[in-house]
C-alpha cells in the first residue's frame, strides 16, 4: 500500500473527539503540503451527531472501509476506542478530556482510568497502538507507565491544546461578557458531564434553582451540557428538557467553542466530576462541587482532589449565600495550584504536537510557529437565550429610596410580578402589577392610547410603562396621567426595567408622583444606584 505523502486522517468517534481534533488543527495549518481527511470510526452510540458535525465542517470525508484500504502519512485520534489498529499509518493519540480521572469500564481491571487502560492502548498482537501518545503532564506518563509500560514507551508530554486555546482567549474575556450581556453581573456556569452520575442525572433541579433563585441583576447563569447529552437528545429534545431554564434566561452554549468562551467569561463554576472543572480551575475560576459521589471518579486523581478542596453547593440551603461566600473567599492562585499536576508546558502544546506530527510525516515543519486560535465571540448564545419576559420582584421602599431584587418568574413569588406586556405568557401578563413594553421604533407608540388600553384589558395591572431607550421611559399609574422617567446618570448600563420595578413599588407605596411636580426616586439594583427623575406628562422625545 503506497503512503499518500502529506495525507492526514482525522479519526472521529464522537462529536467530543472531533472538537478535540479541531483544537489541534493549527499544528498542521498553513502548510499546503498537508491534505486533511476525516473518517468516522464505527461503534459509537453517538456517531449520528458526530456525522452531522462532520457534515457541517465542510471537510473531505472518507468512508471507514475506504480509510482502511488506504495508507496515510499520519493518523490522528482523540480516543483509542474502535478498531484503530485496522488503519494504516503512524497514529498520534490524544486524550479527549483532562486528568484521566474517570474509571474505565473496559476489561476485567476496571479500576484503571479511562484512556489509560492497556486494552485500549495495545494492538491485538500486544504492540503499542500509537506511534505517539500525547499527554498533558509528566504525572500522566507515570500513571501510564504503571498501567502499560509498552504503551508508555510511545508517550510524550506535550501539554494540553484545549487549555492553551482557553488561555489564548483570556484577553477577550470582556468582549465575551459584552456579547453575552453579562454587564456587571457575576456569570455562574453550571457544568454537567455525561452518564448516570452527572449533575443533570443526580441533581436535575439545580440549574433551574440557579436561574430562578439568584437575583437576576446580580447574577447571570449558564449551563454547559456534555456533547453526548446533545447527541442523545438532539436540539429539540434538549430544548424541551430545558424549557424552564431557557425561559428564566439561562444561557445554553453549544458543545464546541461556545462552552469554552463561557468558561473564560465566567466568574464561578458549579460542576460535577467532569474534566471541564479542571479547565475552569486552571483559568483561576472558583469551582463549587455538585458531585454526589459514586463509582466513576477515581480517588486520588486531580479531579478528586479538586472536588475535595472545593466548597460544596448544598441543596438544603439557599444558593446565593453559598455562592457569595465562595466568590469572596476565592483566590485565583489557589485554583490554579490545584491543576499544577494536570497541565504542563502551558502555551507549548501546538508547537510540541507540530514537532511530533512532522516527524511522523517525514516532513520539515513550516517556519511559521503554530499558535492557538482564540475562541470566537459567543454572541449567538445570547440571541438564542433572551432575557426573561417576566420577573418576581421584591422591593424595599424607604422614603424616596427603593432597593430592588428581581428574579425570573417561577413558583417562588415576590411582592409583585413584572411582565413584558407583548411578549410574556398570558398567565404572567394577566397577574402582573407592572406591565412594560420595549418600543423598537418600528412604529410610533401612542403612549396615552396604548397605556389606557393595557390598563383596561388587565385589571390586575397597577402600572404600565414603555421603555423608549436605555435611559428614557414613559409610564402611567392606574387612575393617573402619563409620566416621563429619565435615568440619571445616563449610560450606566442598568436595565431600565429594573428601575421601572423600583419606581412602581415607590408609586404604589406613596400613592402617586405627588402634586404634579418633578420627583426623584433613588433605585438600588444589583450593586448599582441610579436616580429615576419623574416628570408629569410626556415631552416630545417620549411621545414616539
Amino acid at each position: 500500500m503506497n503512503v499518500e505523502a502529506g495525507s492526514v486522517l482525522f479519526v472521529v468517534r464522537t462529536a467530543t473527539t472531533l472538537h478535540r481534533l479541531l483544537d489541534i488543527g493549527p499544528a498542521l495549518a498553513g502548510d499546503r503540503r498537508i491534505r486533511p481527511y476525516f473518517t468516522l470510526v464505527p461503534g459509537s452510540d453517538f456517531s449520528a451527531d458526530a456525522f452531522a458535525a462532520l457534515d457541517g465542517l465542510g471537510a473531505v470525508q472518507v468512508p471507514w472501509e475506504e480509510a482502511k484500504a488506504r495508507s496515510f502519512g499520519l493518523v490522528l485520534a482523540a480516543s483509542a476506542k474502535g478498531e484503530l489498529h485496522q488503519l494504516s499509518g503512524p497514529l498520534a493519540l490524544l486524550p479527549h478530556g483532562a486528568g484521566f480521572s474517570k474509571r474505565s469500564s473496559q476489561g476485567p481491571a476496571n479500576g484503571a482510568a479511562n484512556g489509560l487502560h492497556p486494552e485500549q492502548l495495545l494492538r491485538p498482537d500486544g504492540t503499542p497502538l500509537a506511534s505517539v501518545h500525547a499527554l498533558a503532564h509528566p504525572s500522566q506518563l507515570g500513571r501510564l507507565t504503571v498501567a502499560s509500560p509498552l504503551a508508555a514507551s510511545r508517550a510524550a508530554v506535550v501539554g494540553d491544546p484545549t487549555l492553551d486555546r482557553l488561555l489564548e482567549s483570556v484577553p477577550r474575556r470582556d468582549r465575551y461578557r459584552r456579547a453575552l450581556g453579562t454587564g456587571r453581573r457575576r456569570l455562574v456556569v453550571a457544568v454537567s458531564t455525561w452518564g448516570g452520575e452527572s449533575l443533570l442525572e443526580r441533581r436535575p433541579g439545580l440549574p433551574l434553582r440557579l436561574a430562578t433563585e439568584l437575583p437576576y441583576d446580580t447574577y447571570q447563569t449558564a449551563l454547559v451540557v456534555h456533547p453526548n447529552e446533545h447527541a442523545s437528545k438532539r436540539g429539540f429534545g434538549l430544548a424541551q428538557d430545558l424549557t424552564p431554564e431557557r425561559r428564566a434566561g439561562m444561557l445554553l452554549p453549544r458543545p464546541y467553542e461556545e462552552w469554552a468562551a463561557l468558561l473564560v467569561a465566567a466568574d464561578c463554576v458549579v460542576s460535577d466530576h467532569g474534566s471541564t472543572a479542571l479547565y475552569a480551575a486552571a483559568l483561576g475560576r472558583p469551582v463549587l462541587s455538585a458531585y454526589d459521589g459514586g463509582t466513576e471518579l477515581l480517588p486520588g486523581t486531580p479531579m478528586a482532589r479538586l472536588l475535595g478542596a472545593a466548597p460544596r453547593l448544598d441543596d438544603r440551603l439557599p444558593y446565593e449565600p453559598q455562592l457569595a461566600r465562595a466568590l469572596t473567599a476565592h483566590r485565583a492562585e489557589t485554583s490554579r495550584a490545584l491543576t499544577e499536576d494536570v497541565f504542563a508546558r502551558r502555551g507549548d502544546a501546538l508547537q510540541e504536537l507540530r514537532r511530533h506530527f512532522y516527524a511522523l510525516l517525514g516532513l520539515a515543519p513550516p517556519g511559521v510557529p503554530a499558535e492557538p486560535e482564540p475562541l470566537p465571540s459567543p454572541r449567538e448564545v445570547a440571541t438564542r437565550c433572551p432575557a426573561p419576559a417576566a420577573f418576581a420582584v421584591d422591593a424595599e421602599v424607604d422614603g424616596n429610596t427603593v432597593q430592588v431584587v428581581r428574579r425570573p418568574a417561577s413558583d417562588r413569588f415576590g411582592q409583585y410580578l413584572a411582565a413584558e406586556e407583548d411578549w410574556a405568557g398570558m398567565r404572567h401578563v394577566q397577574s402582573a402589577g407592572l406591565l412594560y413594553r420595549h418600543a423598537d421604533g418600528s412604529e410610533p407608540l401612542r403612549v396615552a392610547d396604548w397605556s389606557a388600553g393595557v390598563l383596561a384589558a388587565y385589571p390586575a395591572c397597577r402600572t404600565v410603562a414603555a421603555v423608549l431607550d436605555a435611559d428614557l421611559c414613559v409610564l402611567r399609574v392606574r387612575g393617573g396621567e402619563p409620566l416621563t422617567l429619565r435615568i440619571e446618570p445616563p449610560g450606566t448600563g442598568l436595565d431600565p426595567v429594573a428601575v421601572l420595578c423600583g419606581v412602581h413599588a415607590w408609586l404604589v407605596k406613596s400613592g402617586g408622583a405627588g402634586n404634579g411636580s418633578r420627583t426623584r426616586v433613588r433605585c438600588r439594583v444589583g450593586g448599582q444606584s441610579v436616580t429615576a427623575v419623574l416628570t408629569p406628562g410626556t415631552d416630545a422625545s417620549a411621545r414616539g
